[in-house]
């Protein structure tokens, strides 16, 4: 009977020199470069150093940040700015559980992401082995596919899959685990070789476009239309429609509102932007063209009253199943830019248009104008102390003075970032990155990160509460490490939404003489942070101070903080979300 050979590593191996041994570690980061992967972010440790080291080698840029979890909020934007998936490596057992906030971003929004965590041998799984759990049961909530390599040849085809499945379709999360055993493990290069030009089974299918018959539908729909709205968010982005979505928009006249990280895929100062009249946009619209934006809470999920219940949603979605949840009165499945162009073709052939004077356009344009002016009167005061309107004016004119291509933008916070929403203007796609479909706190130096490896050359701009930044805020090594040009903008209240905002009769209790769940510590140096690394740190607390330091780090390009002193009164509670806390 044949006795099955125990697997061979590189200490147990005679070396052939024609032929000499690869081991998993090697095979991984081989595979990961064959496949396009350019860059990889995440924290090194047993038993995936080597991956990592042996990446490089390979022509992969590893980004080594302090915590998985900005480093896995780093990969999914990646993936979102490049559309390639982006790429995640940590640690067995806890590494893959920091890891998953990364995940779980890239799955609420829709972003190619792919976690590789190493993991025990599987010889010992059960045992009690170092750092050892089910990472594949842990996973499954916010992943399309997880596998695991249970030899090393398995390695190639499953990282071609993995990075396939999760760029397919709507894209999303996937995972890949390595063991211990199998990173050791070795097979000789000529076995390697080819293993790695194997082609890939990956779990993918072709999305059909839409029947013709749907199409012209559509186009009817919204030539009958008396208020026709175009509404689109980042899975247009993603799908890079923007030109599509400006052919239609200009032969058309239909004005549109995009979600906040759709901005910028038309300028925020086209005439037919409806931001700013955007209650009475959705409010009084009767055929909405719903373009990769979902009717969730973005959206007021569109229900009354926020919509009219008399509107019709023809909703352009890459997953049939987003179509059947919303139940629109059109359900177009498909690419973003694909059908856009399909819908083009059709009109070409009829055209129509709303024109300047249409009572429709004529009734956004004014709201427009209306609250556009009300808002700078508001912006155009110097207050202060500074309010959140003041040093956000300063900023806005600071970015657009920086010209094409424009710088871009990241932003989280409760009240910085619903301020910038509305201030901070995107003339270009894919120049914003905030807390997203999930709302998620904490995304900022990752997302600045992916920013800066993904678009070489842009300066990327954080605009982000100090709670915000407090997340990932030790991350600032990571951008003197790597010399990325981020400049961190924090607005610093001392607190969450501000100071201590307690009534009196709220402060009780043997506990009553600490500070307040929401507050920090007072006028905190956040710049000395970035300075004890080497970056360059600046405090701001006037209009002069703070236009002199967005000149000279804007200028440098070099990783820097500008700590904004804010009234800590200045703000509301929970942003425009006090509804729901």
């Amino acid at each position: 009977m044949a006795v099955e050979s125990e697997p061979k590593t590189l200490e147990t191996l005679t070396l052939d020199e024609s032929d000499p041994p690869v081991d998993g570690s090697a095979l991984v980061a081989r595979a990961l470069a064959a496949a396009g992967v350019r860059h990889m972010f995440g924290v090194v440790g047993i038993p995936v150093t080597a991956v990592a080291t042996r990446a490089v080698a390979a022509g992969v840029r590893f980004l080594a940040f302090h915590n998985e979890q900005s480093a896995g909020y780093a990969a999914s934007a990646y993936g979102y700015l490049t559309g390639a998936p982006g790429v995640l490596l940590t640690v067995s057992g806890p590494g893959c559980v920091h890891g998953l906030a990364g995940l779980s971003n890239a799955a609420a929004n829709a972003w190619p992401t792919v976690l590789i965590s190493g993991s025990c041998d599987q010889a010992d799984f059960g045992k009690g082995d170092f750092q050892e759990l089910d990472q594949i049961a842990a996973v499954k909530p916010f992943v399309k596919l997880a596998v695991k390599a249970a030899r090393v040849a398995d390695i190639p085809p499953l990282v071609r899959e993995v990075l396939a499945v999760a760029a397919a379709g709507r894209p999303g999360g996937c995972y890949l685990d390595l063991p211990s055993d199998v990173l050791h493990e070795t097979i000789p290069e000529s076995e390697a070789a080819m293993l790695l030009a194997g082609p890939a089974n990956p779990r993918v299918g072709q999305i059909r476009d839409p029947e013709t018959l749907e199409i012209e539908n559509a186009v009817s729909l919204l030539r009958r239309a008396q208020r026709p709205l175009i509404v689109f968010g980042k899975g247009a982005a993603y799908a890079r429609a923007e030109d599509a979505l400006k052919k239609l928009i200009d032969t058309t006249g239909i004005p549109f509102l995009p979600t906040p990280m759709g901005k910028g895929l038309l300028p925020d100062t086209h005439e037919l932007a409806a931001s700013a009249a955007r209650s009475l946009a959705i409010g009084r619209c009767d055929v909405a063209l719903v373009v990769g934006a979902r009717l969730n809470w973005l959206l007021h999920f569109g229900e009354p009253p926020r919509w009219s219940k008399d509107v019709k949603f023809i909703l352009v979605d890459i997953s049939k199943e987003e179509i059947e949840l919303r139940k629109p009165h059109i359900g177009l499945v498909g690419d973003a830019k694909r059908i856009l162009n399909l819908i083009n073709e059709e009109i070409k052939d009829d055209p129509f248009c709303l024109g300047r004077s249409h009572p429709w356009v004529e009734a956004i344009s004014k709201k427009v104008k209306e609250n556009a002016a009300k808002k700078e009167a508001q912006l155009g005061k110097d207050v202060v102390p500074f309010n959140f309107f003041t040093p956000m004016r300063i900023i806005r004119d600071a970015i657009l003075a920086e010209g094409s291509p424009a710088p871009i933008l990241v932003s989280e916070g409760a009240n910085t970032m619903d301020v910038g929403r509305a201030v901070l203007v995107q003339n270009e796609p894919r120049t914003r990155l905030d807390a997203g479909t999930w709302g998620t706190m904490g995304v900022g130096l990752g997302y600045c990160i992916a920013a800066a490896v993904a678009s070489p050359g842009r300066l990327v701009v954080a605009v982000e509460g100090d709670s915000g930044f407090g997340f990932s805020a030790m991350e600032v090594e990571t951008l003197v490490r790597y010399q990325l040009p981020v400049v961190v903008i924090v607005f610093n209240n001392g607190g969450v939404y501000g100071g201590d905002r307690r009534s009196s009769d709220e402060i009780t209790g043997p506990y009553k003489d600490d500070p307040a769940p929401t507050s920090f510590v007072p006028n905190a140096a956040y710049h000395a942070l970035i300075e004890a690394f080497g970056g360059k740190g600046y405090v701001a607390a006037t209009p002069q101070e703070l236009k002199s330091a967005l000149s000279e780090s804007f200028s440098a390009r070099k990783p820097a903080v500008i700590n904004v002193i804010i009234d800590p009164y200045a703000g509301a509670e929970s942003g425009r979300l006090q509804h729901k806390n």
